[in-house]
């Protein structure tokens, strides 16, 4: 008899723990620790994992690869600005859809950073998503994990790789305009520049180069080149490493004075299709901006022989860039009981 209510008290204790990790996935287990904040694996945290709304939205990636099928077949570009989006989200105050949030009484918007004034967008799509998914499974899927999700769909539509994502990050209550001013690499960035920029959210050279590679799709406005076309080093003269026909190209399209919102794709070769063509064009002097140039001639570390191997090898691109998409997603998450789920993504609860 002893035995019996010791067993049915085991199944009762265990019916109840299954009952509240499937109301609430990801508290009370570790899962590893994977995408702890600070994204250090081990740590006694709630964690991300790939089967986060399994049970409270299974429909959660379907609706958002139906949001992102449409919007880039009408705009092909938007697969970068989505993809764009996580990252200037995760280098401000890690993966917390701060980025999203507009000027309110108590916000400071990220959108207005020097980084990210008329250049961010894509927020209609994420507003779209977030509609359907609150239609779905209201109060459900956070705005980051709309983030995360958007990004890993727009490199596969673009025919890039794919990758398991790890889910559960919450969203901030908060945003900080200065902290985006500073830790999101500016286009003019030095080698040694963009790899503290990088180490200083747990990424290395190989994340660095990798990460990049996302510039095998999109494109960037003049003002972001234009110091390479008429006075890199302060001397009044071009960029030398820029191979000189593709200097004249860009030239038509940027002016010395005027067209700062003028754009060029970063890759001219295939501009909506990821691929490995980013890292040739470097290292044929194609590159747009200075901080892809310095990739290659920068002088620091390994990042030369990465470019080299990852222009020989798409397939070894690939598979890096799916790594170090995971390793970004996973700076700082909040999770558990921090931060919150917003209704509308613009705006806290």
């Amino acid at each position: 008899m002893a035995y019996l209510k010791v067993a049915f008290g085991f199944l009762v204790t265990a019916f109840l723990s299954a009952t509240v990790s499937l109301a609430h996935p990801g508290l009370g287990f570790g899962w590893g620790g994977v995408g702890a904040p600070g994204g250090q694996s081990g740590a006694p945290s709630y964690g991300l994992f790939p089967q986060f709304y399994q049970f409270s939205c299974p429909q959660a990636e379907d609706i958002v690869m139906s949001v992102l099928e449409k919007a880039i077949a009408k705009e092909p570009r938007m697969a970068a600005s989505l993809l764009r989006l996580h990252f200037h989200d995760c280098f401000v105050q890690g993966c917390d859809a701060s980025i999203l949030l507009d000027n309110s009484a108590t916000i400071v918007s990220e959108k207005n950073s020097l980084p990210n004034r008329n250049s961010v967008r894509g927020f209609e799509v994420i507003d779209e998503i977030k509609a359907k998914l609150e239609e779905a499974c209201p109060q459900t899927v956070s705005c980051a994990d709309i983030l995360a999700m958007a990004a890993r769909g727009s490199t596969v539509l673009s025919g890039g790789p794919s990758w398991e994502l790890p889910l559960g990050r919450r969203d901030s209550k908060t945003a900080s305009l200065s902290t985006s001013n500073n830790n999101i690499p500016p286009p003019n960035s030095t080698l040694q520049n963009l790899i503290t920029l990088f180490q200083r959210q747990g990424l290395d050279e190989v994340d660095l180069v990798a990460l990049s590679g996302g510039h095998t799709i999109g494109v960037a406005r003049c003002g972001t080149f234009k110091q390479r076309l008429y006075n890199q080093n302060g001397n009044n003269l071009p960029d030398q490493t820029l191979e000189r026909t593709y200097y004249y190209g860009l030239k038509s399209v940027c002016p010395k004075s005027g067209g700062d919102n003028n754009i060029s794709p970063l890759d001219f070769g295939s501009p909506v299709k990821f691929d490995n063509l980013y890292f040739k064009l470097i290292l044929w002097g194609k590159g747009l901006l200075n901080s892809d140039e310095v990739l290659l001639t920068g002088n620091v570390g390994n990042t030369m022989e990465l470019v080299k191997a990852y222009a020989k090898d798409e397939n070894l691109f690939f598979k890096q860039f799916a790594k170090s998409m995971i390793k970004m997603g996973n700076i700082s998450p909040l999770t558990g009981f921090n931060g919150e789920v917003r209704k509308n993504c613009r705006l806290v609860n």
